[in-house]
């Protein structure tokens, strides 16, 4: 049976639309948040981007409600930076944290001064992380 405008699945031009992902606000929150990284998160986003660890990476990519620092929906590995303002947020990352791992994703986290004074121990962490064994 075809419906007007559509072909087989397909709307004339093109496919049929995603689901939404997030809602607008969280959608520009996370424009917002691109433009105002850290320099750890450039640090880091400056070896993970362009498939160096052969799996796209986003950066500050809304998963529903939340955004986190750099995801990989192909690798399911949500990576998170922390700062000071972590230690004082303790309820709200575990919630988080549980949301994210709900949809599928591994999530780890680093603090900023690991990526600024250790990269390569980062990079193997999340390498490591990558691997299919290592998803409980």
């Amino acid at each position: 049976m075809l419906f007007a405008g559509c072909k087989w699945g397909k709307i004339e031009g093109g496919k049929l639309p995603r689901p939404k992902r997030s809602n607008p606000k969280t959608k520009h929150q996370a424009i917002k948040l691109r433009k105002e990284s850290t320099p750890a998160e450039r640090k880091l986003w400056s070896r993970i981007r362009n498939d160096q660890l052969g799996v796209t990476f986003r950066r500050q990519h809304a998963v529903g409600n939340y955004i986190p620092d750099f995801s990989s929906p192909k690798a399911k590995l949500i990576i998170e930076l922390d700062g000071s303002q972590h230690l004082e947020q303790d309820e709200y990352d575990e919630e988080r944290t549980k949301y994210l791992e709900e949809q599928g994703y591994k999530v780890i986290r680093f603090w900023n001064n690991q990526v600024m004074n250790d990269i390569d121990s980062v990079i193997h962490a999340i390498i490591f992380a990558m691997e299919p064994e290592s998803h409980s």
